[in-house]
């Protein structure tokens, strides 16, 4: 009944652009907090970006600031990641995370996850 379900992932050139969706089915994300997680093979996953329930804070993993944006629009249901200059090292499974009234402290635990979609940057 609670989904998070991501799509937009894709084969994508070094440099080029991807947008991640992350969209809700069977509940409101209007107070959760959101979360993306990526997964490369062989590697343990790791946080890329948060978004407050509000959408006035967000904050992002060092390897992505400045490349990445995190955006909300509730009215869709949706979270978005906006990946740009994206690099082979981008290469992993990404996930959606939600948690209600979150804040997007380092170690927040999240409760609500997507199964991921393949972002593939060919080298």
């Amino acid at each position: 009944q609670l989904q998070l379900v991501e799509s937009g992932g894709g084969l994508v050139q070094p440099g080029g652009s991807l947008r991640l969706s992350c969209a809700a089915s069977g509940f409101t994300l209007d107070y959760y907090t959101i979360g993306w997680f990526r997964q490369a093979p062989g590697k343990e996953r790791e946080g890329v970006s948060c978004i407050s329930y509000s959408g006035r804070t967000t904050n992002y993993a060092d390897a992505v600031e400045g490349r990445f944006t995190i955006s909300r629009i509730n009215a869709k249901n949706t979270v978005y990641l906006q990946m740009n200059s994206l690099k082979p090292e981008d290469t992993a499974v990404y996930s959606c995370a939600a948690v209600r009234w979150g804040t997007c402290r380092q170690g927040m635990k999240y409760d609500y996850w997507g199964q991921g979609t393949q972002v593939t940057v060919s080298s």
